[in-house]
């Protein structure tokens, strides 16, 4: 059952993209007529991908879900939002640690854009505690992160960790 009026953005950085960033944009993209993966330059964190990778990555896992769109962002997230006609913003809640923040975060766009709502999903059980910061610290020290993400990020993480090993 979608919202076919709803244009929805599911925003994060995505570096890389996880299964459960995949698993929450599936079922968001049930969830809403049209939903938008903004892709966050990443301006405030050092990220081991570009904007481009992150964004082509994206793309490869999208490419299923005819109403999801993924488009890169930099500013400010209220600006992508409204300028692409969003009503709604998709936020993943991992663990209790994760509210916190994410509580705060939705407290200000609702200052920003009081005509936006958040909407919280939690991923499946088996992502509940993916991150993309974990599956990055695992594959650069050599561990086996095939569990988190698809097979095409994964081929991006092992050519990253053996370029940046010579």
């Amino acid at each position: 059952m979608t919202s076919s009026k709803l244009t929805a953005v599911y925003p994060g950085t995505f570096d890389p993209m996880t299964l459960g960033h995949a698993d929450l944009m599936r079922r968001a993209s049930h969830l809403f007529g049209r939903l938008i993966l903004a892709v966050a330059a990443g301006h405030h964190k050092r990220t081991m991908f570009s904007v481009e990778e992150r964004l082509a990555m994206a793309k490869e896992l999208a490419r299923d879900y005819p109403n999801v769109e993924v488009i890169a962002f930099s500013g400010l997230l209220r600006d992508f939002v409204v300028g692409h006609g969003g009503k709604v913003v998709v936020r993943g809640l991992r663990a209790v640690s994760d509210f916190e923040y994410e509580f705060q975060m939705a407290g200000m766009n609702r200052q920003l854009m009081p005509d936006v709502e958040t909407v919280f999903l939690t991923p499946s059980d088996q992502y509940q505690f993916v991150s993309g910061t974990f599956v990055r610290e695992i594959a650069m020290l050599g561990g086996d992160v095939s569990k988190f993400v698809a097979p095409s990020v994964l081929a991006r993480l092992h050519e990253r960790v053996n370029r940046k090993a010579e």
